[in-house]
């Protein structure tokens, strides 16, 4: 594991809220993306000192607990999970997170109070991602410890107000409560020092650390990501019929193309699949398909198209099968030219950071 001393100093104002919050020596964050965030890029950011996530979503809870024992065993830093609000066995993996000493349960979608409430009498830090500040508003009256502001520019499902705007409404409605993070667009020191700006207490890259040597993501399918520009992503709905953010491809090309007869035998098939995968009984799948539709206005059509995300970026991310996949990414992917270390770039994170407020600052 790397050393403290290997990473530069930070400067003192680099000492944020979220680095006492969750004992973290930099105020950076690897977010938990399905299929990428898997124990060794987990285990390489917090050992270089950043909050890293591990994604819990496409795993059953005996994987999910194989995967936090793998990340104890690389690093003795915290870390954090991220959970699915409805997963119908969220009650036994909130209890995994707890039982194994888990510092950080991170949410894609607003927890339930209940949740909330149990992780946090625990002493597991819960910060959920959040689009608007109603939102943000709304998860700190049930108690969070903190929120992830994600704008525009981030990958997968994501909102329409840019990281620019979002990041300073969600700083003033709550930033004096909870610690505030920005998301959508970071990928610098230079980025971290405006998020502070902002009164944020940090930054969450997800595209930027998917772009690392220690991300299992195929050498091939990141060769893809490098090579697109900032005009070189879309934000569709025919993935799975929330926006989500994809660098274009002839898959997605096709998909904005097709219609419905041809999209709902597909996602029906990825449904199935999705259940294979995670283990889970067609009852379940059921059951959480009817709470998904409820508790979110959902047709039937859109609860079986919601199976689409994961299974089309597993193809892509996992298997390299990109002519099938698609290819989740931040518009950040259009500034990023190489593959360093994790320590490598949280080291060139801080010290372009550092050198920024000093010229700030002099």
């Amino acid at each position: 594991m790397s050393e403290p001393s290997e990473l530069p100093e930070p400067h003192p104002t680099l000492r944020t809220h979220l680095c006492d919050l969750v004992g973290v020596r930099y105020p950076i964050v690897q977010t938990g993306m399905g299929w990428v965030a898997g124990p060794r890029l987990v285990a390489a950011t917090a050992n270089a000192g950043a909050l890293g996530i591990l994604a819990s979503a496409t795993m059953t809870v005996e994987e999910l607990r194989g995967a936090v024992a793998d990340v104890k065993a690389r690093t003795d830093a915290p870390f954090g999970v991220n959970l699915r609000t409805d997963a119908p066995d969220s009650p036994e993996r909130i209890a995994l997170l707890v039982a194994a000493g888990v510092k950080v349960a991170s949410f894609a979608q607003a927890p339930r109070p209940d949740m909330v409430a149990t992780l946090r009498d625990a002493g597991v830090v819960v910060i959920p991602t959040v689009g608007a500040r109603r939102h943000a508003e709304k998860v700190v009256e049930w108690g969070v410890h903190g929120v992830i502001a994600q704008g525009a520019e981030g990958g997968g499902h994501t909102g329409q107000v840019p990281t620019s705007l979002l990041l300073p409404q969600v700083c003033d409605a709550v930033g004096d409560k909870v610690a505030v993070i920005g998301a959508g667009g970071f990928s610098t020191g230079r980025g971290l020092v405006a998020a502070l700006a902002y009164g944020a207490a940090g930054i969450a890259m997800g595209t930027r650390f998917l772009l690392t040597r220690e991300s299992t993501v195929p050498d091939e399918v990141k060769k893809i990501y490098l090579g697109t520009n900032v005009t070189g992503t879309v934000v569709t709905t025919r993935v799975d019929g929330a926006p989500q953010r994809v660098i274009r491809t002839d898959v997605v090309d096709h998909l904005e193309g097709a219609g419905r007869l041809v999209a709902l035998p597909r996602a029906l098939r990825n449904a199935l699949a999705f259940r294979r995968q995670t283990r889970t009984s067609l009852r379940a799948l059921l059951s959480e398909g009817r709470a998904m539709k409820e508790g979110n206005e959902l047709s039937w059509a859109q609860v079986v198209m919601a199976a689409n995300a994961p299974m089309m970026t597993k193809a892509a991310l996992v298997e390299g099968r990109t002519d099938v996949g698609v290819l989740p990414t931040g518009q950040v992917v259009g500034v990023i030219e190489e593959l360093p270390t994790v320590a490598e770039l949280i080291g060139a994170i801080i010290t372009e950071a550092n050198a920024t407020l000093r010229r700030l600052a002099p």
